[in-house]
């Protein structure tokens, strides 16, 4: 049976995911829990064996946290568990990010690739010399630190460039980050980004931009004052990225499939660097 987990399963979902190899990243299970709806299947003892959790932005919806205990892998649960999630979307476009183990199982569900994210992490170097500061020139795009009388634009931009509502998130980033940074030209943010903690990286994420000279000076900004590794989730529209992401010490490690189900993903996606997490887009 397939029942809707509290964060009184938030040890057990840690647990589970551990089991996967994954790491306890408890911060940001803790805003999936807060925003989307977690799905799971208990074992005759109670455990929680299973996972999938479906967050919901209007016409469009993610599914994440895609895991089964290895002692319980290929009985079809991971599968029942999707389809609920997609059913529960309510015919919503549902996309997510797929490993290629998961891809399979979700090719069988009428998945298809709309793009690839390529994970970069490692000590950010050079700062200096893609950060742009606001004394440099009337011409230049400096970031600034993003203060809470700018959520509204950063939510209108955010909604304009991935097509969907996301204010449940938008509302929460300057609880869940440790920096909201803004680009602001004109009395117009026309780009923003964030950073946050994980469990043992900062995650830079989301970037929006309008253009990757913007996106490289946003992230710049934001890696100046992290001292320990940074992870980076960079979108593959965006090729030039990810040689400049190695030159400045953060070296790919993994990569994944961005997959849609009934439709493509809308939006501008032309200045849409880095989602949030690959759980959330």
């Amino acid at each position: 049976m397939i029942d809707r987990l509290t964060t009184d399963d938030l040890d057990s979902c840690l647990a589970l995911a551990q089991d996967r190899d994954w790491p306890p990243e408890r911060h940001k299970w803790r805003l999936l829990f807060d925003v989307g709806t977690v799905y799971g299947v208990r074992d005759d003892g109670g455990a929680v064996i299973a996972t999938t959790i479906l967050t919901r932005y209007g016409d469009l919806a993610s599914i994440s946290m895609v895991l089964v205990a290895r002692h319980h892998e290929r009985r079809g649960i991971g599968g029942a568990l999707m389809a609920h999630a997609i059913a529960e979307a309510g015919g919503s476009t549902v996309f997510l990010n797929a490993t290629e183990y998961g891809r399979p199982l979700y090719e069988r569900l009428g998945f298809v690739t709309v793009g690839r994210t390529f994970t970069h992490i490692g000590h950010f170097t050079g700062a200096g010399d893609d950060r742009r500061r606001p004394e440099a020139g009337a011409g230049e795009r400096a970031s600034r630190l993003a203060t809470p009388a700018d959520l509204g634009a950063i939510h209108r931009l955010d909604t304009e460039v991935n097509g969907a509502d996301r204010k449940i998130l938008i509302d929460r980033l300057p609880a869940f980050a440790t920096e909201v940074r803004a680009v602001e030209v004109q009395g117009a943010i026309i780009g923003y980004g964030a950073m946050w903690p994980n469990h043992d990286n900062t995650v830079i994420g989301p970037v929006v931009a309008e253009t990757p000279q913007d996106a490289r000076a946003l992230i710049a900004d934001l890696a100046a004052g992290v001292e320990g590794p940074i992870r980076l989730d960079l979108d593959d529209r965006h090729p030039e990225l990810h040689g400049w992401a190695v030159e400045r010490g953060l070296e790919p490690r993994t990569s994944t499939v961005v997959m849609a189900y009934g439709g493509t993903l809308p939006g501008d996606r032309r200045r849409w660097f880095v989602p949030m997490m690959q759980a959330l887009g």
